[in-house]
């Protein structure tokens, strides 16, 4: 008698990196193209369609820029149609989910495509810079808002910037920027930022 034995489940990391691939083939475009039109090296995207790299926000602007796609669409959400009075209910801990080294990531609102920003609640683990290998830096606005613990924000421009519970900071995304917890915990944030820079039909004269 045969049995069949439980397939395990996929990763998020795998899920997301399959979508990449369908929007990659849905154009009919090889790697080689793909990653030039993305901006993202052909070994970057081979790993995330292959599910062997969590890639940073700004690959996934990048990937979203170029295939032509939304965000919503790589984290499975079924995208309402944009229209006036639209509303979009997260239940607690009910968001996409995506992990990146020192950031544990939660995606909140993605059942609506075209969004104006994008709102991310996020535990930063990381403690020190050790945990990136390379600034964070992409187009828009971004705002930042600690829950709990406290934070240190490092940036290419300004000095190192302290949180506490309740603080919260402005700055402009184009500017190399990491976040870490300072505190002896992991740090809890609500992270927005600007979304129509990911959006495929963007112009970015209007910027």
């Amino acid at each position: 008698m045969e049995t069949t034995s439980a397939k395990p489940a996929e990763s998020p990391t795998s899920d997301l990196g399959r979508r990449v691939r369908a929007a990659r083939v849905a154009l009919d475009l090889t790697l080689e193209n793909a990653s030039r039109l993305c901006g993202v090296s052909r070994s970057t995207l081979s790993k995330v369609e292959n599910g062997l790299m969590s890639p940073t926000f700004d690959v996934l602007q990048k990937i979203v820029l170029g295939l032509q796609i939304d965000l919503a669409d790589l984290f499975g959400a079924a995208p309402k149609p944009t229209a006036g009075g639209r509303r979009a209910l997260t239940r607690k801990d009910a968001g996409q989910r995506h992990a990146y080294r020192g950031y544990q990531m939660e995606l909140l609102a993605t059942d609506l495509a075209h969004k104006a920003m994008l709102p991310f609640r996020i535990r930063i683990t990381a403690h020190t810079l050790d945990a990136f290998d390379d600034w964070g830096r992409h187009e828009g606005e971004e705002f930042l808002y600690v829950i709990s613990g406290s934070v240190c924000l490092y940036s290419e421009l300004y000095a190192p910037t302290h949180l506490n519970a309740g603080d919260s900071l402005y700055f402009d995304s184009r500017t190399g920027h990491a976040a870490v917890s300072t505190s002896e915990e992991d740090a809890e944030v609500l992270w927005m930022a600007t979304g129509d820079v990911l959006q495929p039909n963007a112009d970015p004269a209007n910027k």
